[in-house]
């Protein structure tokens, strides 16, 4: 059975779509190849969910930021967006849809592995990693499982990269940490000054694990970053 990562690029573009097929598939990727949703759609019913997805916002059609969409309501597949230079809210819509990350166009083929690899290593359990936490007695969270629940609810629906930033913040409660920090640590590369792919993560694992009533777990620190509050405790 072939263990290399399968990938699949959504890019309408045919020349940028074969450079990067070649390209990765040299670097020891598994790759296939569309052209919009429809494609994803064949790919799923006949493998099921890629390892990753690059995925191009501008698409002709149903465009990116609505695969991206759709994909996430059921998956949690990584997806790595394709953005044009300079689209900031293109960038921040992606990524409050779901999207691991961004690469804006143009970029070397030299950068998409780096960035690719980075999130597949993101994606996979850490096999020394065997910690659970309980955290304001009604979140449990599993970080070599990589699943979190609700007391009430049961699971939750992290992304990669949600998770990453959860168990950044788990592992440091009641400690402030910079935006530049939670970079390095969840994405492996420096924060620019203008880069809100963290504050946006935040704002998302937030709705997704904090409810209304109760106390804040992830509160902002104004021009130094972020805490955790919540009570965790490790199992």
């Amino acid at each position: 059975m072939d263990q290399r990562p399968h990938l699949l690029i959504i890019e309408d573009d045919i020349e940028i779509r074969s450079l990067l097929r070649d390209h990765l598939a040299r670097e020891g990727f598994r790759v296939d190849v569309g052209d919009g949703g429809a494609a994803l759609d064949r790919f799923r019913n006949t493998f099921g969910d890629p390892d990753l997805v690059v995925l191009d916002i501008m698409l002709p059609g149903e465009d990116g930021l609505s695969i991206c969409r759709r994909l996430r309501a059921t998956s949690r597949v990584p997806i790595l967006m394709l953005t044009a230079k300079g689209d900031e809210i293109d960038r921040i819509v992606g990524l409050e849809m779901g999207a691991d990350d961004y690469l804006p166009k143009p970029f070397s083929p030299r950068e998409l592995v780096a960035r690719i690899r980075a999130i597949l290593r993101r994606a996979e359990p850490a096999p020394l990693e065997n910690r659970r936490f309980l955290v304001n007695a009604k979140l449990t969270v599993d970080l070599d499982k990589r699943e979190i629940a609700h007391a009430e609810e049961g699971p939750l629906p992290l992304t990669s990269a949600e998770f990453e930033l959860l168990g950044c913040f788990l592992v440091r409660p009641n400690r402030v940490l910079s935006r530049e920090q939670l970079m390095d640590w969840t994405r492996g590369r420096q924060a620019d000054p203008l880069d809100r792919t963290i504050d946006v993560q935040v704002s998302r694992l937030r709705k997704k694990i904090e409810r209304e009533g109760e106390d804040e777990l992830i509160k902002t620190v104004r021009s130094a970053g972020y805490i955790f509050t919540g009570s965790v405790k490790e199992l």
